[in-house]
């Protein structure tokens, strides 16, 4: 366990570096919002086109994982609707909290430290994990508040939704480098070298992004926070394990990646729908905050005993 441990120490020391960046002020917050948008339109998108060119299409796209994934998140979804139900908050409420107790930071976190620590045959169960994060519950969050504010589904909100789907670069960079793949393309030597040189700046840039995005954040309402955390870090990948393992015919290697995904601490970009629709900004700020901080341990738990399975 020590020994994951130390492999998953860097990755949280880039995000140290990143916070204290932030917090002395070397690094301002306009400085990295830059920094972010160069990570997810470019060095992130070209790091998972290429690994996605480069697969076997058949390989990456099983349904069991698929349906795994999607029947245990919406279990826990729904678990901590009804927990903020119980607590007699809205709906816009509840779905932003059940976002941030299933969306964990599988893009800017989870891709590039899963496929160093577990291997390249990670890829394919991370991109399928993403991708059902992205499409089924960021449309999901959408809905949900749309319902809550208009009284019924407001079918205009649709068209927003597949817009904001096809500009999302992460989704268009798997379906892209799928469909390379599925043609069968080889990638020229040049692209490849470019796409790999672009894709290697993914992995620091969005972990130093990361840590300064936190030194903005406080740790406000910590209780609810940290039942929010815990659904995160603790019940959410519990939940995939018995999907994986017990209910659906998940190969024991897939399963494992998947399980360490749903480890991950609360996703960035759950902050930005909050602050966007002024639904909970600072509950699912300090959410981000604890599960980050609380991961170091956490995540190295979970990798070390995934590891054990296959």
């Amino acid at each position: 366990m020590l020994d994951i441990f130390l492999q998953t120490l860097p990755f949280f020391l880039i995000i140290g570096l990143g916070y204290g960046a932030g917090r002395i002020g070397f690094f301002s917050a306009e400085a990295t919002a830059w920094l972010t948008k160069f990570v997810f339109y470019f060095a992130l998108s070209a790091m998972i086109f290429r690994f996605a060119a480069n697969l076997p299409l058949a390989e990456v796209l099983d349904w069991w994982i698929v349906l795994a994934y999607l029947s245990g998140t919406g279990f826990l979804y729904a678990l901590a609707m009804a927990v903020g139900f119980a607590r007699r908050i809205g709906l816009a409420e509840a779905a932003m909290e059940a976002q941030c107790a299933v969306i964990g930071n599988v893009g800017f976190l989870g891709l590039p430290m899963l496929v160093m620590l577990l291997g390249e045959a990670a890829i394919g169960p991370v991109m399928l994990v993403l991708a059902v994060d992205l499409i089924v519950f960021g449309s999901l969050i959408v809905i949900c508040i749309s319902i809550a504010r208009d009284g019924r589904m407001n079918l205009n909100i649709l068209p927003t939704i597949a817009i904001g789907l096809l500009k999302n670069p992460m989704i268009m960079s798997i379906v892209l480098g799928l469909a390379w793949s599925g043609l069968h393309l080889p990638i020229p030597q040049p692209m490849n070298e470019f796409l790999s040189i672009l894709g290697g700046a993914a992995t620091p840039g969005a972990l130093f992004a990361i840590g300064a995005s936190l030194a903005s954040k406080s740790a406000e309402r910590p209780f609810v926070a940290g039942w929010l955390s815990f659904c995160k870090l603790g019940l959410h990948p519990g939940v995939i394990a018995i999907t994986t393992l017990l209910i659906f015919p998940v190969e024991p290697y897939a399963a494992a990646v998947m399980i360490a995904a749903a480890s991950l601490p609360v996703a960035g970009n759950v902050y930005i729908l909050a602050q966007h629709y002024g639904v909970a900004p600072h509950r699912v700020s300090a959410s981000i905050l604890i599960s980050t901080v609380a991961a170091i341990l956490t995540v190295s738990l979970v990798i070390g005993w995934v590891t054990r399975l296959y």
